[in-house]
C-alpha cells in the first residue's frame, strides 16, 4: 500500500484588503475594496466586513458600491502585496521544498517528508498560521489532509483565522454531507446543472456513476466521480506553470460601435490585470476574442517586446487589435473576451520578442 501523502493549503484571509487594514489603522473595522475606483473598474478583493454586504473581488465597483454604501475603495499596492508574499513563501520554505504556490496568497505544501522531522502535518499548519501572524501582522486559514482536493476545502471551512484537518477516516463522511457549490472546482453554472439533477451533496454526487457524470459535465465529470470518493493523487507540484489568463463577457444587447466595444473591453482588460497580478504574473502576447450575433468567433492576436500586466497598458494593445487588425467587425457583437499568454513571473528576467500581428480566423 503507498504511503498517504500529507499535504497542506494555506490560503491567507482577505490578503490584499487586511495588508491595507494592517498598514491604515484607519480602514480597520470598516468595508474596503481594493481597486475598483472609477465607474467601469472592478474590485480586486474586498474585506470581510465587505463580503458581509456581498461585495466580492471581480465584481464591477458600481455594484459593490450599491452593495455597500459605506464602501471604502483603496488603491491596489501590487508590489507591497507581492514583496509581503515573498515573507509568507519563506515560511513554506522552513517546512517543506515541495511547494506549490497558486497565487500570491495561496499555496499547497507537500509535508509527508518535511524538512523538520517529528512534527505532524497538524502542527506544521499551526505553526505556519502562528508564523505568519507574528511576521507579518496577518491571519491564515489552513487546510490539512492526505490530498489536495480535500486540503483545498478544508482551507475554506473555517474561515477567516481557521484550522480544520480532515483524516481518511473522516474523509467520505466530512465529502458526503459537503455541498456541491463548496466543491473546488464547481462553480455557479455547474452547481446549478447539479441541482438540476438532484444532486445537492457530495453523497448525492457519490450516487452517479463516472459514465452519468462524464455524459453530463464532460471530462469534468471523472474527477467530480473521484473526488466525491475521497480519491485525488495529484501531486503537489514544484514547477506548476499557467499557459494563459483572461476573461471575457457576453453582452445583453449586441454591439455595432467600436467606441462602445472599447468601453465594454476596459473592466474586462481591468479584471484580466487583476488576475495577472493576483498570480504574480506578466505575459508578452494579447488575444482578443470576438464572437459576432451569428455566432462566428475570431481572434486577433499580438506578442509584443514588453511583457504587459497593467489595464491601460493591456487596453492599449487590444485597441490596436480591435481598430488596426485589419478592421472593426462587421456584423453586431455579442461577445468580447481578452486572453493573455506567454506568461512569466513579474519577478523573473523577460526575454525580449519583435511585434507580431496573427490575425486569426475563427
Amino acid at each position: 500500500m503507498s504511503e498517504l501523502r500529507k499535504i497542506i493549503h494555506v490560503d491567507m484571509d482577505a490578503f490584499y484588503a487586511s495588508v491595507e487594514q494592517r498598514d491604515f489603522p484607519e480602514l480597520r473595522g470598516i468595508p474596503v475594496a481594493v481597486g475598483g475606483s472609477s465607474k467601469r473598474g472592478v474590485v480586486a478583493a474586498a474585506s470581510y466586513e465587505a463580503r458581509a454586504f456581498g461585495v466580492r473581488s471581480a465584481m464591477s465597483s458600481a455594484l459593490a458600491a450599491r452593495r455597500c454604501p459605506g464602501l471604502v475603495f483603496v488603491p491596489a499596492r501590487f508590489d507591497v502585496y507581492r514583496s509581503v508574499s515573498k515573507q509568507i513563501r519563506a515560511i513554506f520554505h522552513r517546512f517543506t521544498d515541495t511547494l506549490e504556490p497558486l497565487s500570491l496568497d495561496e499555496a499547497y505544501l507537500d509535508v509527508t517528508h518535511p524538512l523538520a522531522r517529528g512534527l505532524s502535518a497538524t502542527e506544521m499548519a499551526r505553526r505556519i498560521r502562528a508564523m505568519i501572524r507574528v511576521e507579518t501582522g496577518l491571519t491564515a486559514s489552513a487546510g490539512v489532509s492526505y490530498n489536495k482536493f480535500l486540503a483545498k476545502v478544508a482551507s475554506d471551512f473555517e474561515k477567516p483565522d481557521g484550522l480544520t484537518v480532515i483524516r481518511p477516516r473522516d474523509a467520505l463522511a466530512f465529502i458526503a454531507a459537503l455541498p456541491v457549490e463548496k466543491f473546488h472546482g464547481v462553480g455557479p453554472v455547474t452547481a446549478r446543472r447539479m441541482h438540476d439533477l438532484g444532486i445537492k451533496t457530495g453523497l448525492d454526487l457519490r450516487q452517479f456513476s463516472e459514465e452519468e457524470l462524464t455524459q453530463r459535465f464532460g471530462k469534468a465529470g471523472r474527477y467530480y466521480h473521484r473526488v466525491s470518493r475521497g480519491l485525488d493523487d495529484r501531486p503537489v507540484s514544484t514547477r506548476r506553470g499557467r499557459k494563459s489568463l483572461g476573461a471575457e463577457r457576453t453582452f445583453d444587447t449586441n454591439l455595432t460601435a467600436a467606441a462602445d466595444m472599447m468601453d465594454r473591453l476596459q473592466p474586462i482588460a481591468e479584471k484580466v490585470a487583476y488576475r495577472l497580478h493576483e498570480a504574480g504574473l506578466a505575459g508578452n502576447t494579447v488575444t482578443l476574442k470576438i464572437k459576432t450575433s451569428d455566432f462566428k468567433t475570431s481572434t486577433r492576436q499580438v506578442s509584443t517586446g514588453k511583457p504587459l500586466h497593467d489595464a491601460e497598458e493591456i487596453l492599449e494593445v487590444v485597441a490596436l487589435l480591435l481598430h488596426n487588425a485589419p478592421s472593426p467587425p462587421v456584423e453586431p457583437v455579442r461577445l468580447l473576451g481578452i486572453t493573455i499568454s506567454h506568461l512569466h513571473s513579474l519577478t523573473d528576467g523577460l526575454p525580449p520578442e519583435q511585434l507580431r500581428l496573427d490575425l486569426g480566423g475563427p
